[in-house]
């Protein structure tokens, strides 16, 4: 079978090429794409910002944040949480008062029915001489009153019911009150989705390439930090740990191969514990093997044949 090209149309044959390229130009069919370098953020760089930390502090579960972001985002989210629980609070407060005014009309009711079957009753000494013809005209007002008694209960159910529109959106058959749900006091990290407190950040402190150099000339430069044990550079393809009492970001290897024979931190000289050993999360490189995912999808509407 002879190789069909790219764009070749006259073959008989539709090509894998052919296919992705009518996909991509109808808007139909889920397109996946692997990202490259430039569209993965580096290991210290703010999750929030993506820029790289001035201030940087980590989570414990490895997600480096700029300070000042870290803190804005958990003062907008207790402000947000404060109008939801302010809304629900709100809500709850005019259930009960329609469950209290309905237990008073169901009550005015009841009241109402029981004087009218009182009215209704008709009490009188019975004449021996005309006891048929009071009898009969006794039955016809018992009725009558009856009936307007029927008519007047159920007048207003009647007039209570209102018709359904079909032209107003919030009087249509279909339309019901949206209930709001008690929300949760507890700020959730962006990242990792965990709850996340003030108190719990861990300030970090990278240790430079040359100390000599301000910030803007390190944030020219690609390599920028080095582990503060072994010196070795530092970077997406290195995995890296903070560790909790001094701050100080080591490579794993250097955690498997010194750190953790006696569980002291090199930079204050403290006793650690496993707990104190943060891995910091980075991204991908670009590359297959970097053990990442870094495939985006985009889900559109598919075609059926």
């Amino acid at each position: 079978m002879t190789r069909h090209g790219k764009n070749c149309t006259a073959g008989a044959v539709y090509t894998y090429h052919e296919k992705k390229k009518d996909t991509s130009a109808s808007g139909y069919g889920t397109q996946s794409i692997r990202l490259g370098k430039d569209a993965v953020k580096d290991f210290d760089c703010c999750c929030l910002s993506l820029q790289p930390c001035q201030n940087p502090v980590v989570t414990r579960d490895g997600y480096l944040y700029e300070k000042q972001a870290i803190l804005e985002y958990i003062l907008h989210q207790k402000t947000e949480i404060a109008k939801k629980m302010k809304a629900y609070e709100k809500q709850k407060k005019a259930q009960k008062s329609n469950c209290h005014l309905e237990s008073k009309s169901e009550e005015r009711e009841r009241v109402e029915r029981f004087k009218t079957s009182e009215n209704s009753i008709v009490s009188k000494p019975i004449n021996p001489f005309t006891s048929g013809q009071s009898n009969g005209s006794e039955k016809g007002r018992a009725q009558s009153s009856s009936g307007e008694s029927s008519s007047a209960t159920s007048s207003p159910s009647t007039s209570s019911q209102s018709l359904p529109s079909f032209w107003i959106p919030s009087l249509t058959p279909e339309a019901k009150p949206t209930l709001l749900k008690k929300p949760s006091k507890t700020v959730l990290c962006p990242m990792s989705g965990n709850p996340i407190k003030m108190n719990e950040l861990i300030t970090v402190n990278f240790t430079p390439l040359d100390p000599s150099l301000d910030r803007v000339a390190l944030l020219n430069r690609q390599d920028r930090y080095i582990c503060a044990v072994t010196r070795d550079t530092l970077g997406n393809s290195v995995p890296c740990a903070v560790l909790q009492p001094s701050g100080a970001v080591v490579t794993q290897e250097c955690v498997e191969k010194l750190i953790k024979k006696d569980m002291m931190d090199p930079v204050t000289g403290d006793t650690l514990s496993d707990r104190d050993i943060i891995p910091l999360q980075r991204g991908g490189t670009g590359f297959s093997g970097s053990g990442v995912d870094l495939t985006a999808k985009e889900a559109r509407p598919v075609m059926q044949v």
